[in-house]
């Protein structure tokens, strides 16, 4: 499975980004994903999940209300649509997914294939 994440830039406080992560393989509709953010000098932390169907789906308490994550499993693709971004949004954004089965949400090491990540900037 190979991901490619998209949508990053450079946006002001307040604003709106959508990021993309496509999958490859039409197996990818039948797993969960993840979005993970890291920030310079910081550990990776979880951001949003989803299970294959979008019946399941998780958010950090820091994000709750602002992002929503969703997928068009036809596509092949998930998204996260981050609004009311602030500055302490910025990070890498990385989307990853769980192929072997049980699946922790929330845990990085639970995801067994990641994106590049894309580069999410919040001036103030």
């Amino acid at each position: 499975v190979q991901l490619q994440a998209s949508g990053g830039g450079l946006v002001q406080a307040g604003g709106s980004l959508r990021l993309s992560c496509v999958g490859s393989g039409r197996m990818f509709r039948a797993y969960p994903v993840g979005w993970f953010r890291q920030a310079p000098g910081k550990e990776r932390e979880f951001v949003a999940a989803s299970n294959w169907r979008s019946s399941q789906i998780y958010y950090a308490d820091f994000v709750r209300g602002r992002f929503t994550i969703s997928r068009d499993n036809a596509q092949n693709t998930v998204y996260l649509q981050m609004n009311s971004l602030k500055p302490e949004d910025t990070a890498v954004y990385y989307c990853a997914t769980n192929t072997i089965g049980f699946w922790q949400y929330n845990t990085a090491s639970e995801y067994d294939y990641w994106g590049q990540g894309t580069l999410v900037t919040v001036s103030s």
